[in-house]
């Protein structure tokens, strides 16, 4: 699934996958493939906040 829709919401991009823990190396890199994955989350949650609030605000307009 691509998108993800709240019940009679707005369609929201995908939640972002957390690396598998293979993937880390345990050497400390900078940056770790755990931040990388932290920093799209962030991003991702921001993204839907903005989706959302959007939505919002044409739900208020349309209903007045």
């Amino acid at each position: 699934m691509s998108e993800h829709t709240p019940e009679d919401g707005p369609k929201l991009p995908p939640r972002p996958q957390p690396p598998d823990p293979s993937e880390c190396c345990n050497s400390g890199c900078d940056p770790c493939v755990f931040e990388l994955w932290e920093d799209a989350m962030d991003r991702w949650e921001a993204q839907c906040e903005r989706i959302l609030a959007r939505w919002r605000e044409r739900q208020r307009d349309d209903h007045g």
